[in-house]
């Protein structure tokens, strides 16, 4: 597996274990703080299916590195998240565990989910909306036609230091992870359909035949 394949399954394996999104929609959230937006989203929606674009950019000053595909979600804890661009990967979480296949090495990576959403940035999307035990919520303003929300982490375990969540009209538009090492993560979500009702069998994963298994 390539260096930045690597880091980059690393990554999105922290970020998204146990991962399933929530996007909310109603009237009222037009109007709400972006904290309220997020209560609302965490506590109506239990699915979403869309796509997104990635950026990670290095305290160096690195190029930064780039990636997109699409997503689906269930909560509590599944998902489907599936990289096209530049090179293919897939990530699968089926509630308990968490698939990463790499295909152009046939390579499976697989964790118990157990505990570890915590104080992550899942924990925001996935969890089951206990937002206060895990994080401190602030306002941050508004731009770029979003309403920002600053959420800093309880735990020092979960590996971020900050994550601000751009919101508008209910829905989450954009995350931006800033992690211990320096390194900052944009995640931009288009084509959103909240509240979608996917396959289950999209949250199942059977290693191909003839992949290296690597885990639980």
């Amino acid at each position: 597996m390539s260096h930045w394949s690597r880091g980059r399954a690393a990554f999105i394996a922290r970020v998204l274990l146990c991962a399933a999104a929530a996007w909310a929609s109603s009237g009222a959230a037009a109007a709400a703080s972006g904290v309220e937006q997020l209560r609302e989203f965490v506590d109506t929606a239990r699915s979403a299916q869309g796509e997104f674009e990635q950026t990670v950019s290095s305290a160096s000053g690195r190029r930064a590195q780039q990636a997109s595909g699409s997503f689906v979600f269930l909560r509590p804890g599944k998902f489907r998240w599936s990289y096209d661009k530049p090179y293919p990967q897939l990530l699968v979480s089926d509630g308990e565990k968490l698939w990463s296949w790499d295909r152009d090495l046939n390579q499976v990576t697989v964790k118990r989910l157990g505990d570890a959403l915590g104080s992550t940035p899942a924990a925001i999307l996935a969890g089951s909306g206990t937002l206060d035990r895990d994080f401190n919520l602030a306002e941050a303003g508004s731009g770029d036609g979003l309403d920002w929300v600053l959420a800093t982490p309880k735990h020092a375990e979960s590996g971020f230091q900050s994550i601000r969540l751009g919101l508008a009209g209910g829905l989450l538009k954009r995350m931006e992870l800033q992690d211990n090492f320096g390194q900052t993560t944009m995640i931009v979500f288009r084509s959103l359909e909240p509240n979608a009702r996917p396959d289950p069998s999209l949250f199942r994963f059977v290693p191909p035949a003839g992949a290296d298994v690597i885990g639980d």
